[in-house]
């Protein structure tokens, strides 16, 4: 057996495995965790199929960077807090498997439309897809023909990380100074006193 296939049927299951883990995680923390692990495992397949650019670049974006991000909100946020599990809105999860759904249709037709699902590439699809290297190749098609989605998606980035720390500030009022003097005031002076020890 080639030692693609074999890293490809050991780390398979493990890759799938993380993933199933993460969406069925209540904390958020261990959540995070089984998405490093899903990271490392696609970045272990880029590696395999010959594409060391996206090796490295899956490690340090996504494994590194965004992980961070990540666990930087879900600290914020605090992980402390037990989560209601009633739903606030009647009918939210199957709205929310209509939608999957919905998007997975789309993203299924919209590529059966676009490219089609073609047993061979292209003529000199190589040629014209490397040309000057991989990484040149995926600069150019990333930082030339794709360059405002790709700066429009680190702003909402941006905007989400702020969004959660303003929305993270609101829900934790701090207790000034005076409402504990008057919180103070309020106990009755009778009241038995503990002994200082």
């Amino acid at each position: 057996m080639p030692l693609d296939n074999l890293v490809f049927w050991v780390l398979g299951p493990v890759s799938v495995g993380s993933a199933l883990a993460m969406i069925l995680q209540r904390n958020a923390v261990h959540a995070a965790l089984f998405l490093v692990v899903n990271f490392f495992t696609i970045a272990v397949f880029y590696l395999v199929l010959g594409a060391s650019f996206l090796f490295a670049v899956q490690i340090i974006v996504y494994a590194g960077a965004i992980m961070v991000l990540f666990l930087f909100v879900i600290m914020l946020l605090g992980v402390d807090r037990d989560e209601p599990l009633i739903e606030r809105i009647r009918g939210q999860r199957a709205l929310a498997v209509t939608l999957g759904a919905g998007v997975f249709l789309e993203l299924f037709f919209a590529i059966r439309a676009g490219i089609g699902f073609a047993t061979r590439a292209p003529a000199n699809f190589d040629q014209v897809a490397n040309d000057g290297g991989n990484p040149v190749a995926l600069s150019r098609v990333l930082f030339r023909d794709y360059f405002f989605p790709f700066e429009v998606t680190s702003v909402l980035l941006i905007v989400a990380a702020v969004a959660v720390m303003v929305l993270a500030s609101r829900q934790r009022r701090a207790v000034t100074r005076a409402e504990m003097e008057r919180a103070a005031a309020a106990v009755p002076t009778d009241a038995p006193r503990e002994p200082a020890t």
